[in-house]
């Protein structure tokens, strides 16, 4: 009986058909897990190419996904009022990309076959579906994903043992799902959904990418380059500067231009010149990435940052002119001892999400206060984790503009009064330089929110918890 009920589930069950034909992509339906080297011929690498990555069509998992929604959008139609026969076209989905490396997958004592330590999950979520009615002005929405972040609403679509850092391999192995995505956009669905055929357009957003897979899809350098953002031009001298006024400038169309004048280099420049006329666009731009913040790393970012401020502000840095490497340690134990102590927060070898979670909090600098002599300096730390406080709520829920519209309007001045507390109170640690998601988190977040609605319901979270689901089925 399971497995009988296991076909409805996994893609490859129902029919459907593509108008136009999807371009060299077969049209049978029912293909389940497939090699994800499906055409390939030649082996990659030297680990056995059989057992290096498992996928399943995109289109093929699509199809199952929507009609795992199908009783929600039905519901929707009769929700707005639609009248179900009249909507048979029209329909366009979102959907949420998202990838991510992940660690030590190695067997512990397993005897399976030769692969690389390291794991690439590939995955989507359908984050609404609306309809444009025939006679209709506007599209009406009429499903939207309650739970984005989830590791349920995460549709797995690839799993590979690869580096995420052997790029090769890596695009490799993604190209025939780039191939799929890029005939999909050209392409109609037609699906019968509660009994009607009805024809679905996709929009694929890559947001689920924390930020050395955006810089390794689109071509920029590693995270310590001098070009410190991924969403505009600013280098990490100038933010230091002006930590607010920037806006988001570059976009995938920009990165593929920017790679063919790196490439073909048509004014004969030396590399230097070239490479700040190109802002560091130098490798291959490979997948469309859209232009945003992930939530959960920046959340991870900046409580990185705030782990290592206290631990400064502990051995009393801002006095001094540059403490002994020997120290450093001991006001970290100092730190991990006392968050153990008072909030009860065991130290971890990498920050994480949950971690970071117990960090942000009054609690947690109260506790720092103790150890720190200077009063006023505790006012500082206090107020930095404050106006931090007043800042998360908006990055993180799934609409800040129902959920937090004060926190909303008061983001810019909150975030100026943070950028000058950083270059005043902290100016020991900020002066001419700053992290790539302080810069972020200070200087782009209202202009995302306006421009897509949310930041936190397109983080890269659901992937990410699915991850451990991951690391369990492997070890069973």
């Amino acid at each position: 009986a399971l497995k009988t009920a296991e076909k409805d589930l996994l893609p490859g069950f129902h029919q459907f058909e593509w108008q136009p034909a999807l371009r060299n992509v077969s049209t049978s339906c029912s293909v389940g897990i497939i090699n994800g080297l499906a055409g390939w011929t030649s082996s990659v690498d030297d680990s056995p190419a059989d057992t290096i990555t498992r996928r399943f069509r995109y289109d093929v998992a699509l199809v199952s996904a929507l009609k795992d929604l199908e009783e929600d959008i039905m519901e929707g139609l009769r929700e707005s009022g639609m009248e179900d026969s009249a909507c048979t076209s029209g329909f366009s989905v979102m959907i949420k990309e998202s990838c991510d490396g992940m660690g030590d997958v190695s067997e512990k004592h397993g005897g399976g076959p030769a692969v690389p330590e390291k794991a690439v999950r590939f995955s989507f979520t359908i984050m609404s579906v609306s309809v444009l009615a025939d006679e209709e002005e506007e599209e009406v929405t009429i499903f939207t994903e309650p739970k984005p972040n989830s590791e349920l609403s995460c549709k797995p679509l690839c799993l590979t043992f690869v580096d995420e850092s052997d790029h090769e391999t890596l695009t490799a192995i993604l190209w025939p799902i780039v191939a799929e995505r890029n005939a999909m956009k050209e392409s109609r669905l037609i699906l019968p959904i509660g009994g009607l055929s009805r024809s679905f357009r996709f929009h694929f957003i890559g947001t689920g990418y924390d930020e050395k897979m955006v810089r390794e899809m689109e071509g920029l350098e590693a995270s310590g380059s001098t070009y410190i953002c991924t969403l505009c031009d600013s280098s990490r001298a100038e933010d230091s500067q002006n930590m607010m006024l920037h806006s988001v400038t570059r976009c995938h169309e920009e990165n593929l231009e920017r790679y063919e004048i790196w490439r073909t280099s048509p004014f004969s420049e030396s590399v230097e010149v070239l490479r700040e006329r190109v802002k560091e666009i130098s490798g291959e731009v490979f997948i469309d990435t859209h232009p945003t913040l992930d939530a959960l790393h920046c959340d991870i970012g900046n409580v990185t940052e705030f782990y290592v401020i206290f631990q400064d502000e502990i051995g009393e840095v801002y006095k001094r002119v540059n403490p002994s490497r020997e120290e450093r340690p001991t006001w970290r134990a100092a730190l991990d001892k006392q968050l153990r102590k008072k909030i009860k927060l065991k130290s971890v070898m990498r920050m994480n999400g949950n971690y970071s979670h117990g960090l942000m909090t009054m609690g947690a600098v109260g506790a720092v206060c103790e150890l720190v002599p200077s009063e006023e300096r505790r006012e500082a730390l206090r107020e930095l984790m404050r106006l931090l406080l007043q800042m998360k709520p908006v990055w993180r829920p799934t609409c800040p503009p129902k959920e937090c519209p004060d926190q909303l309007c008061r983001y810019s001045f909150n975030s100026q009064r943070f950028a000058d507390l950083l270059s005043s109170a902290f100016k020991y640690r900020y002066n001419g330089k700053i992290t790539n998601y302080l810069h972020k988190t200070l200087a782009h977040v209202p202009e995302i929110i306006e421009r897509d609605g949310s930041i936190g319901a397109w983080a890269s979270e659901g992937n990410e918890s699915a991850n451990k689901l991951f690391r369990r089925f492997r070890k069973m």
